[in-house]
This record gives structure tokens, C-alpha cells and sequence, in this order.
């Protein structure tokens, strides 16, 4: 099992971190996601290690951009 802590910009209300959950959750490998409105910090939970592309790839779908790995 692996953990990756990302921030991601543009979040403003509730919607927006369903949007950022819902697609993030349908990439391969992923088995949780958790989203802070206020610090921006999405922490995805895997079977193993994600290609960090992949999770940007999401996190533009959504309508938003990744900015940082903590």
C-alpha cells in the first residue's frame, strides 16, 4: 500500500472537492482519496506507487491543477 499527499489550486466549495475525488478515485490502482478544502491537500491511497502524471491528468480533469507532492 502506498500514500501520496498532493495540494492542488483552485478549490472553493464542496462541489469542487467532489469533482477531485471522483476522478482521481478512477485511476488504476487508486483505493481512497481524501480532499481538505482548506489547505488544498489531497492525500490518495494506492495498491502500490502512482505515476504522479496520472493523478494530474485527474486533477486537471476535474477542472483543477496540482501543484505540489508533500
Amino acid at each position: 500500500m502506498s500514500t501520496a499527499t498532493y495540494t492542488v489550486k483552485g478549490m472553493t466549495c464542496g462541489h469542487c472537492v467532489s469533482s477531485v475525488k471522483e476522478e482521481v478515485g478512477e485511476v488504476a490502482g487508486v483505493t481512497s482519496v481524501d480532499v481538505d478544502l482548506k489547505s488544498g491537500r489531497l492525500t490518495v491511497v494506492s495498491d502500490g506507487p502512482v505515476n504522479e502524471a496520472e493523478i494530474s491528468g485527474a486533477v486537471k480533469e476535474a477542472g483543477y491543477e496540482l501543484v505540489g507532492v508533500s
